[in-house]
């Protein structure tokens, strides 16, 4: 993974950084809600507790999800492969499920390009890859595939599809966190097992290494603290902050 592994030497490596656990799911939940809420990837219900989206708008700040090969603007829907509904955290918030305001900004992944020409770019996103281009499935959902070759094109869309927003103007003086979901399925390790986490953009410390131990809870922490917000939800309000890294 050359680009990746680039990244990572030119801007912050946390060396000690762990999922919460195993499957998916859940720790798209920990990254923003600061809970499990579930250990079931097939989990239908709605998510009631405080989240990014709640304390995103409560700040007056905008938001949004760029989910790869998402159906269309606002879907909520279950999973359409490669599209999958449990890596998008979004879907199940009442937030969003209740205000069709707010379910506009479940946006495909396309649209980032559009935004980022636009100027209007939100103040907090993320964004999720499809099965085919994370590592989950084959690329272009092939049959058969080696590890190489998964981690070979994951590092080739990322640096397709993230590498201009690193470099462009939209993202000046902004924040990137690029990490995993979840380990592979031996790596037990606090939960989850261990991931890499890089931390880029002009704030952050250049070639630098932590060694402090984290998870999602810090990650969702350090998400509401560059953008000013002073709702912690759930465990992010007593984890382990990430100051280190500017």
């Amino acid at each position: 993974m050359p680009f990746t592994n680039s990244l990572a030497q030119q801007y912050s490596l946390a060396t000690q950084y762990y999922a919460n656990r195993h499957n998916s799911l859940p720790n798209y939940f920990m990254l923003t809600v600061g809970d499990l809420v579930t250990t079931d990837d097939t989990y239908t219900g709605t998510v009631t507790a405080d989240n990014v989206v709640r304390a995103i708008t409560a700040a007056g700040k905008k938001w949004k999800i760029y989910a790869d090969s998402l159906p269309n603007v606002g879907y909520l829907g279950p999973t359409v492969v490669p599209y999958g509904k449990d890596h998008n955290p979004f879907t199940y918030f009442s937030d969003v499920l209740n205000s069709s305001s707010q379910a506009a900004n479940v946006v495909p992944f396309t649209q980032l390009a559009t935004d980022m020409q636009n100027g209007t770019l939100p103040d907090y996103a993320m964004i999720v890859p499809d099965f085919a281009n994370d590592g989950h499935d084959c690329p272009n959902e092939a049959s058969n595939c080696s590890d190489t070759d998964k981690l070979s094109h994951i590092d080739s869309w990322i640096q397709t599809n993230v590498g201009p927003l690193i470099n462009s103007f939209a993202f000046s003086n902004s924040v990137l966190i690029y990490t995993w979901d979840e380990s592979s399925i031996d790596d037990m390790a606090n939960g989850g097992g261990h991931i890499p986490t890089i931390l880029i953009g002009s704030p952050v410390r250049r070639g630098f290494q932590s060694t402090t131990m984290y998870q999602h809870q810090s990650t969702l922490r350090l998400t509401m603290e560059l953008l000013g917000i002073k709702d912690l939800p759930a465990a992010s309000a007593t984890a382990t902050d990430m100051n280190e890294f500017f």
